[in-house]
């Protein structure tokens, strides 16, 4: 098993990159690959997944560890295979995912590609109090689990995202730091619930 590759990201395609690392060219199928383009020409690491199969051996990539492991519990329900849960991981965050599991939401299950009730409900049998997610502290490098989508941690990532979102839409810093106590006080909710309640608090600053 290949647990990472590091090395230098030489191209992206639709549905891949291609990692460079000793002379040896990896080609990696990722969720959304456009996500790297920041990192062309530079050296990343990637957690992989090695998906071996008796016509196929396949290396699928992800920038964060808790994607990977959503990725290969995925795997395991019942009528999702590898394109499935990529699409899935391509288009929600871990935390997201979770809580809809958790909470039994065949709607919000059912708006993935190829996902029908039928498979939401197996996602839920089989994965619901399952998904406790690690990810690694930068800042201390310890080790933290969350599960709940409420998490103050949760909430502090969605909010310190909508107002990176809010400055690249042209407002300062010092704008932004008079709103930000404000979104803290605001009910939970995903970055564009963030970012649309830092709109309503700056057009009053």
């Amino acid at each position: 098993m290949i647990a990472y590759i590091k090395g230098n990201v030489t191209s992206i395609d639709e549905d891949s990159i291609a990692v460079e690392t000793q002379g040896v060219g990896y080609e990696i199928l990722c969720p959304s690959p456009f996500n790297f383009q920041q990192d062309l020409h530079k050296e990343v690491k990637i957690h992989t997944y090695h998906y071996v199969r008796e016509d196929q051996q396949l290396l699928f990539g992800f920038k964060k560890k808790e994607d990977k492991l959503l990725f290969s519990k995925l795997l395991n329900v019942s009528g999702i295979g590898p394109k499935g849960a990529l699409a899935i991981l391509g288009s929600v965050s871990v935390p997201e995912f979770v809580s809809a599991i958790e909470q039994e939401d065949d709607k919000y299950l059912t708006k993935f590609p190829g996902v029908g009730k039928k498979t939401a409900r197996q996602m839920i049998l089989d994965l619901k109090g399952k998904l406790i997610v690690w990810l690694p502290d930068e800042q201390n490098e310890q080790t933290i689990f969350y599960q709940e989508e409420g998490s103050d941690k949760q909430k502090r990532e969605r909010i310190d995202e909508a107002l990176e979102a809010l400055k690249a839409l042209g407002y300062s810093d010092k704008e932004l730091k008079m709103v930000q106590p404000e979104l803290a006080k605001a009910n939970h909710g995903n970055v564009d619930d963030y970012i649309r309640q830092g709109l309503q608090l700056l057009m009053k600053v």
